[in-house]
């Protein structure tokens, strides 16, 4: 599933902007909600520096925030091959009978029915190859998930330039992450304390959860020139009936729906049928850039994103690229901090839905 493009072709370039590495945020701050926030009103109104633990005052009574409950996986293990070559496996997706589809760092690209020594204990079967993802199955003591809970390392994005730490094995999950199966964190929600949470819920403000394992296909670059030729990569969502239920009362009772993260969208988009939100659990494939109507969200909670991203093209179609545009000079010129360990913006859309 597409976008929808408007009559002028896009191209990847036209999603670049240039960031100082300085500002690529390499640790988490002492305190989740810490973070700045910059606000982004709909139409011209003037961009608002604030604090994330300004959220509340944000936000009215009656309003629904959307989190993602993904939990990371502690995805990322090393071994070594039957011919002596050193191995990098990045799990992006648990399969039944201990089976995974996963990326391979290796000088040589290993070959189905071959064996890979796990440092960690154990063996991994390749099984085969499909496109740049390997299926390996698991010989391990016991379950894959539970044994990676023990013997897997916590992938770090790309962008973090240091190996992870103790500290990151508990920033790197949202407070509220229950369903175990991403590689990577959906990041808008890492601002999110317990205090915070508790003052929201004391003004009135209503908490709905989905489920979108985020997968490492979400580091991948865009290669194509022409946006509208990527091909996107394929999550795993769930969007329950209580959720879908509550997202119906708070339209009828005039609340907003706010999405905490791009993750929420997607999924909320998906589940999207004949206008109609609908619960639906599956895939997706959803490439949302500019020319595609969001209408699922009244608002957005978000990192800011890397240059030529499609998470760049999504917030873009939200909120209008220029306003989008615009909004990353200022937060580079006030030196915000980028990416997942950096700070958050609220973005209203570019129409009125």
């Amino acid at each position: 599933m597409r976008g929808l493009p408007g009559p002028i072709t896009l191209k990847k370039s036209d999603f670049h902007y240039e960031l100082p590495p300085e500002l690529i945020a390499q640790q988490p701050l002492a305190e989740r909600s810490a973070s700045r926030l910059l606000v982004v009103p709909p139409g011209d109104a003037p961009f608002a520096d604030r604090q994330v633990r300004d959220f509340p005052q944000l936000l009215r009574k009656g309003d629904l925030l959307v989190f993602n409950d993904t939990r990371v996986i502690p995805a990322r293990l090393f071994g070594q091959k039957e011919s002596g070559g050193r191995v990098e496996i990045l799990i992006e997706r648990l399969l039944p009978d201990n089976r995974a589809r996963v990326q391979i760092g290796a000088s040589k690209s290993p070959k189905p029915g071959g064996r890979i020594a796990l440092d960690a204990g154990g063996e991994a079967e390749v099984l085969g190859r499909d496109g740049e993802f390997y299926q390996l199955r698991f010989h391990v003591d016991g379950a894959l998930e539970s044994w990676l809970l023990k013997a897997g390392r916590l992938p770090l994005p790309p962008y973090i330039h240091r190996d992870p730490g103790i500290d990151d094995d508990e920033r790197y999950q949202t407070v509220f992450a229950r369903e175990l199966g991403a590689v990577a964190a959906p990041t808008a929600g890492l601002h999110f304390d317990d205090a915070l949470l508790e003052t929201l819920r004391a003004q009135g403000i209503e908490f709905g959860h989905v489920t979108l394992h985020v997968g490492a296909g979400t580091f991948q670059p865009v290669r194509v020139d022409d946006v509208r030729e990527h091909r996107m990569h394929s999550e795993w969502l769930n969007v329950g009936a209580a959720l879908v239920e509550q997202v119906r009362a708070t339209r009828a009772r005039g609340g907003r729906v706010i999405a905490v993260g791009t993750t929420v969208v997607r999924a909320l988009e998906s589940a999207l049928r004949n206008g109609e939100l609908q619960p639906f659990a599956g895939e997706t494939q959803i490439f949302i850039f500019p020319g595609y109507r969001i209408r699922s969200v009244d608002a957005m909670l978000t990192n800011f994103h890397l240059p030529e991203s499609t998470l760049l093209m999504l917030v873009s179609a939200f909120a209008g690229k220029d306003r989008v545009f615009s909004a990353y000079e200022h937060a580079v010129r006030e030196k915000y901090r980028f990416f997942s360990y950096g700070d958050a913006m609220l973005l209203f859309p570019e129409h009125r839905q």
